[in-house]
């Protein structure tokens, strides 16, 4: 049954020229300030995002997000306000409040309109199960603002 899944899933250098995964991987290059991550390569890079389900049940219940795992979710939706942002010709800003335990709410606004809205919970363990869930998670956010802006252009341009 492994072998199926394994056979059917896209391969990494197919999912790495995904429109919303090459944007992240901007994001994390534009990070890069040193050159530490010259040598890396995307997939490298993208690991962190990767939270398998053992790792996820290895992490408690309960727990404060830890700066890293924070900056990465905020290039998560940085990446995401891009992409529609590209697609739509609308600034798009992402607007982050969060509780120091890991619950919050995210929204990417063009300013009059909230394009996409987002509940967060247990942001200790954000992560996806794999490259392509991510892939399909942001692509996901992506085609709901652009469509969102599609359906109410006069108000994502006003002003």
């Amino acid at each position: 049954m492994t072998d199926t899944a394994t056979v059917d899933a896209p391969d990494n250098a197919t999912l790495l020229q995904d429109g919303f995964i090459r944007e992240l991987v901007k994001q994390l290059r534009a990070q890069d300030t040193h050159g530490t991550w010259e040598g890396k390569s995307d997939a490298q890079l993208l690991a962190p995002f990767v939270l398998t389900a053992e790792q996820r049940k290895a992490l408690p219940m309960m727990g404060d997000p830890d700066p890293d795992t924070l900056w990465r979710l905020e290039l998560f939706h940085n990446a995401i306000g891009l992409c529609i942002e590209r697609a739509t010709g609308c600034m798009v800003s992402p607007m982050t409040k969060m509780s120091h335990e890991g619950f919050g709410r995210t929204v990417l606004t063009t300013g009059r309109l909230i394009v996409v809205n987002r509940y967060l919970r247990d942001v200790h363990r954000f992560g996806y199960a794999s490259l392509t869930k991510l892939a399909e998670a942001g692509n996901k956010l992506v085609a709901e603002g652009v469509q969102m802006v599609q359906n109410h252009r006069e108000v994502a341009t006003y002003g």
